[in-house]
């Protein structure tokens, strides 16, 4: 059965680039989400205060990979104790979250949030919220780095 999964880690190409190639994961979308503000493009999200995330939508095979590991995933893939950077990437567009489509899902997020604390030295600030409305990125952001490479 197909399920989705939302996740903000940083600068969405390098997540999508993690998430797309993993079996069971069938597709990928980046995006944003959990903003104030509808309809926003790259450059609202980047230059005005739309609250909005960099984000990637993970369609998933549940019978292949279970929401559990994908969550496990997510921990690999990025500093969750750093609060609204990854890398050189600053500003809360960039921020950690785990948003949760359904009550499991949000109970699989938070045990794993305190199951990997102690994998950090730093406190994790993961934000773990309900999902919102997802707005599809650019075309040009889809699959940015797979596109950049060949």
């Amino acid at each position: 059965m197909i399920q989705k999964a939302l996740f903000g880690a940083g600068c969405f190409w390098g997540v999508e680039e993690h998430f797309r190639t993993i079996n069971g994961v069938k597709r990928t979308e980046v995006g944003y989400s959990g903003g104030n503000t509808k309809d926003p493009t790259y450059e609202s999200v980047c230059y005005e205060n739309t609250d909005h995330a960099e984000v990637l939508l993970v369609e998933f095979d549940e019978d292949i990979i279970s929401y559990e590991s994908l969550v496990d995933e997510f921990w690999k893939c990025h500093d969750p104790t750093t609060l609204d950077r990854q890398g050189p990437d600053i500003g809360r567009q960039y921020r950690s979250v785990i948003y949760y489509f359904n009550d499991q899902q949000k109970n699989i997020a938070d045990k794993s949030k305190k199951k990997y604390q102690s994998s950090f030295q730093n406190r994790i600030i993961t934000e773990i919220s309900k999902a919102d409305v997802f707005y599809k990125a650019e075309e040009y952001h889809q699959q940015y780095i797979q596109k950049s490479n060949n």
